[in-house]
């Protein structure tokens, strides 16, 4: 029951974040552009979570590199909208994938030992 838990939780966190990620790229919907425009502005604003959506499906088989890119990803997001320069707020939107990161690397040390024994 404990590994389920711990199974699920980062997987659960990281589509929960990546569909919060998403939800402000509806605000190119606004507007007199053509729709053909809309839609690629729609895309251009979801590559990130197209992006965390590939680590997420590699984060099924390989949890350790799928941690590791998680937090490599928090930390290159973190100079791109520059938490370190006056802008603390982008870390309500970057700051779980640390967590997920982590969780990630924690359920493969937690679990795998015990799988590679037996």
């Amino acid at each position: 029951m404990k590994e389920r838990i711990f199974l699920w939780i980062p997987r659960v966190l990281t589509i929960l974040a990546i569909l919060f990620m998403m939800m402000f790229s509806i605000d190119v919907f606004e507007g007199n552009e053509p729709l053909g425009i809309k839609l690629v502005g729609f895309l251009i604003h979801n590559i990130p979570a197209f992006l965390l959506t590939c680590v997420l499906v590699l984060a099924w088989k390989y949890e350790v590199a799928a941690g590791i890119i998680f937090i490599v990803f928090t930390i290159a997001g973190s100079f791109f909208l520059g938490v370190f320069s006056g802008n603390p707020g982008s870390l309500i939107v970057i700051g779980p994938f640390v967590i997920i990161g982590l969780l990630f690397i924690l359920h493969h040390i937690m679990f795998n030992k015990k799988v590679n024994a037996g």
